[in-house]
C-alpha cells in the first residue's frame, strides 16, 4: 500500500473572494506598537505557533527556536536593554530628525501581554545541512519566513504583532540564557491592538512613506 504522503492530492481552488481577502490581510499586516493589555484566549498562541510552524525552511531544517518570555524580571531586563539602545540610536540623528525620532513609539514592550524571542539554531541537526553549504544565512531567512507566517496568522485573528529591533542581541541572549548556537532573529510583542490602521505608523508619523514598487525592480 502506498504511503499516504506519496498519494497525489487535488490542488485547492482559491476563490476570487479569498484572493481579495488575502490582499486585505497583507495590507493589514502592520507593525503594532500600541497594545491593549487583554490576554489572548486560552490556547490561541499555541494555535498561531502551530500555523507558523508550517512555514518552509532550507533543507526542511525548521531552525527556528521560540522562547516565550513570561518572567516579569526578564521582561524588565529586556525593556531596560531597549531603553538603553533607543537612547544610543537617538544620537545618530540631528536637529528636526532627532526630535522626530524621540516622538516615535518604537515598541510595545510594556503593554503587550506576550513577548516572544525567535532564534535561529545556526547548526541544526535536522536537515543534514541540505541547501545551506554556500549560503548558511538561509537558516535565518527560514526563521524570518516562520515569523511572517505567524504574523499573518495573528492578524487574521485580529491579533497584533510588533517586531522590536532596537535591542542588543548578546544582551538579550544573556537575559534569556539560550544556547550559544542560537542567533536572535526577532523579539516580538503580541496582543490585541489598541487601535487599527491600514497604513504604517511610521508613515502616519511622517518618518518615511512607502515608495513605488518600480524603485525595487531591476532588469539585467
Amino acid at each position: 500500500m502506498a504511503d499516504e504522503a506519496d498519494c497525489p492530492v487535488d490542488r485547492p481552488q482559491f476563490t476570487d473572494d479569498f484572493r481579495r481577502d488575502f490582499e486585505t490581510l497583507l495590507r493589514w499586516r502592520r507593525d503594532v506598537r500600541r497594545f491593549r493589555r487583554d490576554p489572548l484566549p486560552e490556547g490561541k498562541l499555541d494555535d498561531l505557533l502551530r500555523l507558523a510552524d508550517l512555514a518552509p525552511s532550507v533543507g526542511n531544517s525548521q531552525p527556528w527556536r521560540i522562547v516565550i518570555v513570561g518572567s516579569d524580571d526578564k521582561r524588565n531586563d529586556v525593556i531596560a536593554c531597549f531603553e538603553t539602545q533607543n537612547e544610543i540610536a537617538s544620537h545618530k540623528y540631528e536637529q528636526e530628525k532627532a526630535l522626530q525620532y524621540k516622538q516615535l513609539k518604537l515598541a510595545g514592550l510594556r503593554e503587550a501581554p506576550i513577548h516572544i524571542a525567535v532564534y535561529c539554531d545556526t547548526d541544526p541537526v535536522q536537515g543534514a545541512g541540505l541547501g545551506r553549504a554556500t549560503m548558511p544565512e538561509t537558516l535565518a531567512y527560514s526563521a524570518v519566513g516562520m515569523i511572517h507566517t505567524f504574523w499573518l496568522a495573528a492578524r487574521s485573528e485580529g491579533i497584533g504583532v510588533g517586531w522590536v529591533s532596537i535591542l542588543e542581541p548578546e544582551s538579550i541572549s544573556k537575559i534569556l540564557q539560550v544556547d550559544a548556537n542560537w542567533q536572535l532573529v526577532a523579539y516580538l510583542c503580541v496582543g490585541y491592538p489598541e487601535e487599527e490602521h491600514v497604513d504604517p505608523e511610521l508613515e502616519r508619523a511622517r518618518w518615511q512613506a512607502r515608495s513605488p514598487l518600480k524603485n525595487r525592480i531591476f532588469t539585467r
